[in-house]
Order: C-alpha cells, then sequence, then structure tokens
C-alpha cells in the first residue's frame, strides 16, 4: 500500500463522517477528500462509505480498515515523536518525589549528573509521605518496596541491605546480643510508616530460632531521627546500610548479628505511563539505574 495520503484522508473522514470536515482538518477541499477516498477504494477494491445525501456511515469492510489504520498511524505518529525526541538536548525542569533519607544515595552521584545534563533542573521534592504523580505534577518518584500502582512504568534501582547498629556507648553498658532471642533483652528504636502507621518489621533470618519480641524504647517516623537516636544510645536500630555507613566507618555506630540481615531492600524509580519518555526524564532514570546503589 503505497497510498498514505489516502489512508490520512479516509482515517479524517471516519472520524469526522464528514468530507467537508476532514478537508478542512487536511487543509484541502471536500472534493480533493472525495476524490483520494475513491482512488483508495479503487484500489483496495472495496466501499469503505455508505454515502446519502444526508449522511457518511462506515461499511463494515471500512470499519475493520478504521481500525487498522488508524492504529498504525498513531504507531507511526509515535515513532515519529520518540526519534524526535531522541535527537534532542535533554532539557528542562524535572520534578522528582523521594523519601526523606532520598539525599543519602542521590546527592553523591548528582555532580555527575549535572555534569552530564546541565540543561536539565532538577526540583527533588525529599518526603516520606506517598505522593500521587499524576496530580502531584512529579515526572518520577523513587519509591522502596513493594510496587502496587498498575498505572506507572518503574524500573529497579540496585539493591541495598538493612544493618543492626547500636552506639558503642549503649553496647558497653547493655551487652552485645549474640542470638536473636538476646535481641529481646535490649531497647530497640522502631520505625513507623508515616502512610499506614504500621511498625517497620525487622526482616531477620531466624533459621530455627523464633522471631524475637522486641521492647520498642524510642518509635520515630523519620529515618534520620531514628538514626540519631540510636547514635544518642537509646538502643539497637534496623536502618539502610547507606544511612548508617558514615557513622559506621567512624565509629559513631557498631553493627551486630551481622549474619541476621540477610533480606535485601529494593528501590525502584517509577513514572507515569505515558507513551515514550521525555529526553530529560529518559536521561535521568537511565543515570539512576546506572549509577544508584552500586557502591559495595
Amino acid at each position: 500500500m503505497d497510498n498514505l495520503n489516502g489512508i490520512v484522508a479516509f482515517v479524517r473522514v471516519a472520524q469526522a463522517l464528514s468530507f467537508v470536515e476532514a478537508g478542512h482538518a487536511l487543509g484541502i477541499s471536500a472534493s480533493a477528500v472525495g476524490k483520494s477516498i475513491a482512488r483508495l477504494e479503487q484500489s483496495l477494491g472495496v466501499r469503505l462509505f455508505h454515502r446519502t445525501t444526508r449522511r457518511i456511515t462506515l461499511t463494515e469492510e471500512g470499519q475493520l480498515f478504521y481500525e487498522r489504520c488508524h492504529r498504525m498511524l498513531e504507531e507511526l505518529r509515535d515513532t515519529q515523536e520518540l526519534l524526535s525526541a531522541a535527537a534532542q538536548t535533554p532539557r528542562g525542569r524535572l520534578r522528582v518525589s523521594l523519601p526523606a533519607i532520598g539525599y543519602r544515595f542521590l546527592l553523591p552521584v548528582l555532580p555527575e549528573f549535572a555534569q552530564r545534563y546541565p540543561e536539565i533542573e532538577l526540583d527533588l521534592d525529599f518526603n516520606d509521605r506517598l505522593v500521587d504523580l499524576v496530580e502531584g505534577g512529579f515526572d518520577a518518584a523513587i519509591r522502596s518496596g513493594a510496587l502496587s500502582d498498575s498505572s506507572l512504568m518503574a524500573r529497579r534501582l540496585g539493591p541495598f541491605r538493612f544493618v543492626l547498629a547500636a552506639a558503642p556507648a549503649y553496647l558497653a553498658r547493655a551487652g552485645v546480643p549474640r542470638t536473636l532471642g538476646d535481641l529481646e533483652a535490649h531497647a530497640c528504636v522502631r520505625y513507623r510508616f508515616p502512610t499506614t502507621g504500621k511498625l517497620q518489621p525487622w526482616d531477620l533470618a531466624t533459621g530455627t530460632e523464633a522471631p524475637p519480641q522486641l521492647r520498642a524504647a524510642l518509635v520515630c517516623n523519620n529515618m534520620e531521627a531514628l538514626r540519631g537516636a540510636v547514635e544518642a544510645g537509646f538502643g539497637i536500630g534496623y536502618m539502610p546500610d547507606f544511612l548508617a555507613r558514615d557513622a559506621l566507618a567512624t565509629g559513631t555506630l557498631a553493627t551486630v548479628l551481622d549474619e541476621a540481615c540477610e533480606a535485601p531492600g529494593q528501590f525502584s524509580i517509577l513514572w507515569p505511563s505515558n507513551r515514550h519518555l521525555t529526553p530529560r526524564l529518559r536521561a535521568f532514570v537511565d543515570f539512576t539505574c546506572e549509577r544508584l546503589f552500586k557502591t559495595p
């Protein structure tokens, strides 16, 4: 089929059910539209429209041809837009929602992103509330855990792990737990999810041991506050390794029961399920998948 102009004219007429309106949309006369449709019908050997002096309707063959042609033109348009977007320099404002502790894993790699894409302006919202990307006007979000919103596209970022950590002064005072059962005698600093109000479970490899009954000495709905409380000696806390990393390096915190902390954590980057990504969003998605959580 080499009569692409005829197909475009046919789709316009099928949508408007009017040669005149189709001609206005295409910038040609109704007569020219009619001739184009006649040539298309002749080449196909079927009638596409029932015509009377008062109305135009699709024939059964015309309806089938319209469904296929409409889908084909949509795919052609998407391909053209995608190729055009690929040729553009990523630029413009990009709004991204992240958890409050997201700055700890994102900010260290942002200078490299800014150097690669100097024309992208990042607007970062660090907040533990679960935002609606479309209603909130966000281009993307980085979230942890299971993904339940099927209206969003997603790509997994690199995994991280959780650690059990405490201040050396607390361990000197209360003792170092050697088994999971020992945790029951310790003060625990727990995290409460702001969105659900539930306490974060400590995902520990128990083996043949029964899960410990934890005593919450302090509950926080902010991970930074949880780390601060643990550093101050309130008790043992369960936190992401990237949150504890610098405190572990300086000796402000020490880990315990490392062998029980096997379950990996997982962040993903999500965005609204549009047909294609803008150049700036694609650049950010590809960069985060390439660079985040790659440090041992």
